[in-house]
């Protein structure tokens, strides 16, 4: 379900872009109120967490989204743009939370060396969803006729109103539908017996085994899980920003002329490559170091940014939709890099990564501003850029102090 809402709005976009007559910028405040709500929720929802536990914050986790889908409904009725946001921000709240209670409590359920394994086999299934929601969202969202531009213009006031009500409806059902499932599971992980960790704010605290400096008095001193910080923002707002103008790239004349419900089924490919690349990656994490796998991915996604970029017609889509495939295994190993070894900070740890997610916001409301001033192809530069940063932080950027008074890194060995 995190990765179904969350590809599901690569389909809103296209969708309220032509409905409201958006812009690129203001289309990617979709994305902004999104991923938005990761900075300012993520900090209380780690405090939460570390109150009630992990089970019980996944729990208020999925009952809050669950009544963020139930708010498109109102939404969808007043035909304002900004009740859409506003309801997308309650969702991604109950995202936040989600993220902040299950990420971490994957990674401390078994080997912490196998902690990477494990949340890209968890991440995987997450890809199921991302894979599912473009094909849902063509089906229910996309497939009605929307008008043109120029038609719009040309519409009474009156009749425009009725027309944007209309067309914004196409939400009401697949939403509500996901409110049902998001309570639906809410009762069942509240019933299900999982394994427990008692105290939640101290879910791991044992000796770093490869440095000899003892625990920090907060998470912020750990060089490593800031830098995984920044990785996780580029990151995020990259593979969003890519997922969300993917719809409306591929419908242009030079690259494939799509209209916008046979793009979204494309689109399922994008996430599909995710999907089999993080089943791929669990196997691979036991085997190959997480830090090298996850550099030489970054360098393949520039590479294949620089063809979509420089070239034209199908070789360009399918270069960007190949992306997937090689963004799969980042989001879980920069996670699972940044919080190894913090011991009791483990979760406020997991809280400042889950606040990085925000580059969602605001990542692609940059490529959003390129896309209004010089095109959509061009504004792939700023991804780009953003995996020049990953590649540094999986070959260098993860590796922690030898010491607590040492300038030294000590060698990478995860």
């Amino acid at each position: 379900m995190l990765g179904f809402i969350t590809s599901l709005n690569d389909i809103l976009i296209p969708h309220l872009r032509a409905v409201f007559t958006l812009n690129y910028v203001q289309a990617m405040l979709i994305q902004f109120c999104f991923f938005g709500a990761y900075l300012i929720m993520s900090f209380p929802a780690g405090l939460l967490v570390g109150k009630l536990g992990y089970k019980s914050g996944i729990v208020c986790g999925l009952v809050t989204a669950g009544t963020g889908c139930l708010l498109f409904f109102p939404a969808a009725g007043s035909g304002l743009y900004p009740f859409f946001l506003c309801a997308l921000f309650v969702l991604a709240s109950g995202m936040a939370l989600l993220q902040v209670a299950a990420n971490p409590y994957v990674a401390v359920l078994g080997k912490p060396e196998l902690a990477s394994s494990r949340l890209n086999l968890t991440q995987g299934f997450n890809s199921l969803g991302t894979t599912l929601a473009p094909f849902f969202g063509s089906v229910l969202i996309l497939s009605g006729a929307v008008k043109t531009s120029e038609e719009l213009q040309r519409m009474a006031p009156a009749a425009l109103a009725t027309y944007n009500i209309a067309q914004a409806g196409a939400v009401k059902a697949p939403y509500v539908g996901l409110a049902v499932v998001f309570y639906a599971l809410a009762v069942a992980i509240a019933l299900f017996k999982l394994p427990r960790i008692e105290d939640a704010s101290r879910p791991i605290d044992q000796p770093d085994s490869r440095s000899s400096h003892g625990a920090k008095e907060s998470a912020w001193a750990y060089r490593h899980l800031v830098l995984g910080a920044v990785a996780i923002f580029l990151y995020v707002g990259a593979e969003v920003g890519i997922g969300s103008f993917l719809v409306n790239f591929m419908g242009q004349p030079g690259v494939a002329g799509l209209q916008p419900d046979t793009a979204a089924r494309y689109l399922s490919l994008y996430w599909g490559g995710a999907m089999v690349g993080r089943f791929i990656g669990s196997a691979l994490m036991s085997k190959v170091r997480p830090g090298l796998l996850l550099a030489l991915n970054a360098l393949v996604v520039i590479a294949l940014l620089t063809v979509a970029i420089l070239t034209s017609g199908t070789i360009a889509m399918w270069s960007l939709l190949l992306i997937g495939l090689f963004n799969s295994i980042m989001f879980p190993t920069i996670f699972t890099l940044a919080i190894d070894g913090l011991g009791k900070h483990t979760v406020a740890g997991s809280g400042i990564l889950c606040m990085a997610i925000v580059g969602g916001a605001i990542v692609p409301l940059v490529q959003g501003f390129l896309a209004d001033h010089i095109g959509i192809q061009w504004s792939f530069c700023v991804p780009a850029i953003c995996y020049l940063y990953i590649a540094y932080y999986g070959q260098k950027g993860h590796c922690r102090f030898s010491s607590a008074r040492s300038g030294q890194l000590a060698p990478c060995e995860s």
